[in-house]
Order: structure tokens, then sequence, then C-alpha cells
């Protein structure tokens, strides 16, 4: 007869070891090393473009030479790994353990070059470090607020935030309007046929190669472009081997509140954003979260990741939102995945044949990837405004102004450049005017107007109570 097998090996239903072991969440699911490693690689190939578009942009708007480009280009996939082991990992009280990806870019990236052409290099690294010791002085008072950030106001911001992001991938495929080269065919062409070789990927593969279809879509797009001498393969051989990130690059930091505040003004509404993006994550992940908990958790990377690129020259670091629809689109929702997508950016830091091997991608296959990508933020958004009861007028209301308001920048540029360069600033941000909308039309409508009414309704009873029991007493108020 065979002996039993070890209850160890084995454990049954009746095992008190085994019955009060907990699933492990997708997100928290460790997989092969090979696999995540080659799922890291997905997501950095897909936003490569956003650092590199970001520092091509400072280096050519502030004339800065060859050499501290490169070592800025390194600087950025550095504090880009760094933030993302952050934000995924979570450490104490950093990072909400969540797959997120960390960039630099964007609105900050705009403000920051506009004190840095105004009052010097040294005083705009001075801003993005005083920004991002803001961040911690102003996070207890936020955290209390996160309560008027219900659905109906999240996701109207991500539809925002999906709309602006899928326009950014569209004009890395066509260029901008009445500049040369505008809807260029071959662009367009690389654009939809790399869109055109994600749909053939993830509708011909199943299991891994399905998860994978957006970096084979990506890697098919290349190989076209360079059939079509689109690819410019002379430039990724150039330089040498080694890239070390330069510490302190414009000298030391000038600090000046005055050239800060419009840094620290878009700091709330960047703490906004992020609050969207944790939620939005968390959903597109399938996990629940505390808001109170989480959110400042993301927030406090972005602020400590900010302050250590501050001291490398770089602009703002945000958390990112475009790895999301990489996650919903792949269905790979571990956040080892995004924390090696960190450090493989730490990798590209170093290593400048890598950087420069990624960096002669050509923009209209990203964009045409990313449109993609960033059009999957979008349909979430429009998933969480399902949940938020539109079949309420007042939701519908809300949500219509919030959102005609947040894309008028956004389809329209320069629609506020006759205003004061500070306001300017902040109404040019869609995402920040749509949220702020959104957050403000919320508490008015479901907040003060509901208490408004409850206080005016024992006033309009008095009359009916006097002329109905004249003579009798009046019965007691109780607060």
């Amino acid at each position: 007869m065979p002996s039993p097998r070890p209850a160890s090996l084995h454990p049954s239903s009746t095992d008190p070891e085994s019955t009060s072991r907990e699933p492990i969440h997708p997100v928290d699911e460790s997989r092969p090393i090979g696999r995540i490693l080659l799922f890291g690689i997905q997501h950095v190939l897909v936003m490569a473009a956003t650092p590199i578009s970001a520092i091509f942009l400072m280096s050519a708007t502030l004339r800065l030479d060859p050499g501290l480009t490169v070592d800025l280009l390194s600087a950025a996939f550095l504090l880009s790994g760094i933030g993302s082991l952050i934000q995924s990992l979570g450490p104490w009280k950093f990072g909400p353990r969540l797959p997120f990806v960390m960039l630099p870019g964007g609105a900050p990236l705009i403000l920051f070059l506009a004190i840095a052409e105004q009052h010097g290099l040294p005083t705009a690294s001075g801003a993005v470090i005083i920004t991002a010791a803001f961040y911690f002085v102003v996070l207890p008072v936020f955290s209390r607020l996160l309560a008027f950030f219900p659905a109906l106001v999240i996701g109207t911001m991500i539809v925002i935030v999906g709309v602006n992001l899928v326009k950014v991938g569209a004009l890395l495929v066509t260029g901008r309007p009445g500049q040369p080269g505008f809807a260029d065919t071959t662009n367009l062409l690389l654009g939809l046929a790399t869109i055109g070789f994600t749909v053939a990927f993830y509708w011909l593969f199943t299991g891994v190669l399905r998860q994978l279809a957006v970096m084979l879509g990506l890697i098919a797009g290349t190989a076209l472009a360079f059939v079509l001498g689109a690819v410019d393969a002379g430039r990724a051989a150039a330089g040498g081997l080694l890239s070390v990130p330069e510490l302190l690059p414009f000298g030391s930091p000038e600090f000046n509140l005055l050239a800060a505040l419009p840094l620290m003004l878009y700091s709330l509404a960047s703490m906004a954003e992020a609050t969207g993006q944790t939620v939005i994550n968390a959903e597109a992940v399938g996990k629940d979260i505390d808001k109170r908990e989480d959110v400042p958790k993301t927030i406090r990377g972005d602020a400590l990741t900010s302050l250590f690129g501050g001291f490398f020259g770089l602009p703002l670091m945000v958390t990112s939102g475009e790895n999301i629809g990489i996650v919903r689109v792949t269905g790979v929702r571990s956040r080892y995945v995004t924390a090696a997508a960190g450090v493989v950016l730490i990798a590209i830091g170093f290593l400048a044949p890598v950087t420069r091997a990624i960096s002669v991608v050509p923009s209209a296959v990203v964009g045409g990837t990313a449109m993609v990508v960033f059009a999957v933020i979008t349909v979430l958004g429009v998933q969480m405004l399902g949940r938020a009861d539109l079949d309420q007028h007042t939701n519908t209301f809300i949500c219509a102004v919030a959102i005609a308001l947040g894309l008028l920048p956004i389809l329209i540029p320069g629609v506020y450049g006759g205003f004061a360069p500070g306001v300017r600033i902040l109404l040019e941000s869609g995402v920040a005017v749509g949220a702020f909308v959104a957050a403000v039309l919320n508490i008015l409508f479901h907040h003060v107007r509901p208490r408004f009414a409850r206080a005016q309704a024992p006033a309009a009873t008095v009359p009916a109570q006097a002329d109905a029991g004249a003579g009798e007493p009046a019965p007691a108020q109780h607060s």
C-alpha cells in the first residue's frame, strides 16, 4: 500500500494553513523573470518617445549644447526608472504599489521652459525643487478634499486626459499644422500601418504573443519604416558606450518663490490628475484601493522623484497614465512588470547605444502605437462615467460642462492667448480645467444645493403651520 503524500506538498482543504492563505492578487503576482522583463521592455518601447521628445524640446528651446543634451537624456531615463520603481514597489509611504511608469514632459516641461527663458536655468531647477517640497506641504490638506472626487469627477477627468493623449499621439504621426511636413503621406502610412499591425497581431495571436501585440506592432512599423528609408540607422552607431548623468548640470539652483509660483499652482492640478490616474489604474487592474491612503502615496512618489530630478536639471516628473492603456490592452496586471520597466529605464540611462537605438524609431510609428494605447484610457474614463449614474440630469449636466471647458484648450490651441501669462498657463491645461470645473460643480449641486434647500425648508413651512394651527403652541425645534 503506497504511503500517504506529505501534507506540506499537497495541502488538503482542511489544512488550516492552506485555508487561511489568501490568493495573490494579479497586481502582486510575480512571473518568470524573462517574461516580466519582456513585458517591461514593451512598456519602455511604447513610452520611450516621451522622455526623448521632452529633452530634445528642452535642447532646441534653450539652445543647449549636444553634450548637455545627452546628459539630460540620460538623467531623464534614470529618474523615470527610479520613479517607476518607487510607484510600482511602494517603499514605506511612497508609491501605491500599482503598475505605474513615471515620465517627464507635458505641462510641467512647458512651465520649466518658461521659467528658464525668463529667469535662467538655475532658477528653473530651483523652482522644480521648491515645487517638489510644496507637494509635501500641501498634501495633508489635499487628502481631506478627496471625498469631493467621486467617479463622476474622476471619470470626466480621465476622458479629457485620454482625448488629450490621443491628440499627442496623432501629432507624432501628422506633425503640427502649418509646419513643414504636416500630414506627410509617408508618416501617415507608417502611423496607420503600425495600428494595422497591432490589430493584426492582436487578432492572430493568443497568450503571451497577444499580450505583446503592442510591442510587435511597433517593431513591425519600425521595420516598414526601415524599408521605406525613414530610419536613420547611422545615428544609433555614433558615440560612446556609457553616459553618466551629471549632477547640477546648470550649476547651483537659485530659489525664487515668485518665479516658482506658476509651477506650484500647477502642482495642485497635478495632484488632482494623480488622483484620477491612481483610481483608473486600480480599476484597470481590478484592485480595491482606499483613495485617502493610496492617492497620497502616488503624490509622494511624484514629489520625491521630482525632488531628485531637480538636482539633475529635469522638469517635474509625473506619474504617467500612458501605461494604463498597455495594461488594459495586454491584460498583464503585475506591478513587477512596470518595476522591470523601471530597471530597463535605469539601464538605458547609462547605456548610450540603447538610448540612441530607441531614439531612431520614427515618431510616426510611436504615434500610431500611442494612439491605440491612449484611446484605451478614454474608454476607461467612459466606463467609469457609466457607473456615475448619468441617468440623473444633474450628473449629465456636470459632466457636459466640465468636458466642454476641458476640451476647449485641447481642441483649439491658443484660445486663451489674450490672457495674462500666469492665468493662461492654468487655463491652457485642459485636464486641470476639466477636473476643477467637475469638482466645483459636483460640490455646488450635490453638497451646497441640498444643504441650502434643507435650510430653506423650515422657513417655507412656517406660514402653513401658522395658518393650520393658529393658537396652538409651535413644536419644539431640534438641531
